[in-house]
C-alpha cells in the first residue's frame, strides 16, 4: 500500500469539485430566475425529493430553506411511489434532484407529479434526461467527472447539487429581505440564537441589583458588593447613575487609605462609568466589555439605573 500520494489525491479531489462549483455560475439562467419568482409568489411549500445521495442533499437544502424563511419539506423519491405522494399539497412546488434524471424511480414519479398539476423543477446534470425534458423548469448542474477515480461514487455531482440548492435558498432570503432578526426566530436555541435575540434586559432581570448612594459608608458599600455577588455596585442618586465601585476599587482603597471608617462611596467611585441601554443586544454588551477590558457594565433605561451585566453572564449564555 503506497501512502506517498495522499496529499496529491486529496488536492486533486478538491480542485476538481471546486472547478465544478465555479462553473455553476454559467447555469444561473432564465429558468433559475423564474424558479425564484415561482417560489416567492407561490402559496405553498417547496417539496424537495431525490434518491440515494441526492436524497441526502435534498434533506440539507430543505433544512437550509426552512431556516431562512422558505417553508420546505423532504420527500424520498422511492417512498413517494409507495404512499408518500400525499406529502405534496395542491399549491406546493416540487424540486426533483437527480444527476442522471433517468432512474426508474424518477421515471415513475415524474408523471405522477405532473398529474397533480404541481410545478416541477428538475435539478439535474443531464439536460436531455427524462427528468429535464418533463420538468417545467431546469436547474442544470453539469459535471464532467466525479472526483471518484472510477467516476462512480457521487462526489462532484452532489457537491454541485448542494451549492445550487444553497444559491437558490440564499437568493430567496435576499429577495425576501430576510434579516438577522427573522433568522433568530428560527434559531432560538444555542449560542447563535442567543447572539441574535438575547437582550441586556434578559440578563439584568435575573441579576441582583447592587446600588448605594454617594454618602453610603464604605463598610456598607463592601456589604452591598458582597451580598449582590457581582463584584460591583452602582452609585446612584434618585436612581440616576453617578458612578461605579468595583472589587478592584476596594483593593486600591485598602492600599491607599489606612483608615476607611469615614470614607464614603463618593470618595472612591469612578464617575461617569461605561453604560449600556437595557434594551440593547447582549452581544453589544460583550463588545463594550472586550473593547474596554472591563468585567461589568451598568445598564440604564431612559436615564434610570436598571442593573448590572457581568462578563460571566455573557459567557454563560454563550455570547463569546
Amino acid at each position: 500500500m503506497d501512502f506517498s500520494h495522499i496529499k496529491t489525491f486529496a488536492q486533486e479531489s478538491i480542485i476538481m469539485q471546486a472547478e465544478a462549483v465555479k462553473n455553476l455560475q454559467n447555469s444561473i439562467d432564465e429558468d433559475f430566475i423564474e424558479v425564484v419568482k415561482l417560489i416567492i409568489e407561490g402559496k405553498g411549500r417547496v417539496v424537495i425529493t431525490g434518491i440515494g445521495k441526492s436524497a441526502i442533499i435534498a434533506q440539507k437544502i430543505v433544512a437550509t430553506m426552512n431556516s431562512t424563511g422558505t417553508p420546505a419539506v423532504f420527500m424520498h423519491a422511492a417512498d413517494a411511489i409507495h404512499g408518500d405522494l400525499g406529502t405534496i399539497l395542491k399549491e406546493d412546488i416540487v424540486i426533483c434532484i437527480s444527476k442522471s434524471g433517468n432512474t426508474p424511480e424518477i421515471k415513475v414519479l415524474v408523471p405522477l407529479i405532473k398529474n397533480f398539476k404541481n410545478k416541477l423543477i428538475a435539478l439535474t446534470s443531464k439536460s436531455d434526461s427524462y427528468l429535464a425534458e418533463h420538468a417545467d423548469y431546469r436547474l442544470l448542474v453539469p459535471v464532467k467527472k466525479e472526483a471518484c477515480p472510477n467516476n462512480l461514487a457521487p462526489t462532484t455531482s452532489t457537491t454541485a447539487q448542494l451549492v445550487m440548492g444553497d444559491a437558490l435558498a440564499v437568493t430567496l432570503l435576499k429577495i425576501k429581505g430576510f434579516s438577522k432578526h427573522d433568522f433568530a426566530k428560527y434559531h432560538p436555541g444555542g449560542a447563535l440564537g442567543k447572539a441574535l435575540y438575547l437582550k441586556v434586559s434578559d440578563i439584568t432581570a435575573d441579576n441582583l441589583k447592587p446600588q448605594v448612594s454617594p454618602d453610603t459608608l464604605m463598610k456598607d458599600v463592601i456589604v452591598e458588593i458582597s451580598n449582590k455577588m457581582l463584584g460591583v455596585t452602582a452609585v446612584t442618586e434618585n436612581n440616576k447613575v453617578l458612578g461605579i465601585i468595583t472589587d478592584g476599587d476596594l483593593r486600591r482603597m485598602l492600599a491607599k487609605f489606612e483608615n476607611i471608617q469615614t470614607l464614603k462611596a463618593r470618595d472612591i467611585m469612578t464617575p461617569n462609568p461605561k453604560l449600556i441601554d437595557n434594551n440593547a443586544m447582549a452581544v453589544d454588551a460583550m463588545e463594550i466589555l472586550e473593547s474596554h477590558n472591563i468585567s461589568q457594565l451598568i445598564a440604564t433605561e431612559n436615564g434610570k439605573y436598571k442593573g448590572v451585566v457581568h462578563l460571566h453572564n455573557l459567557i454563560k449564555e454563550g455570547i463569546i
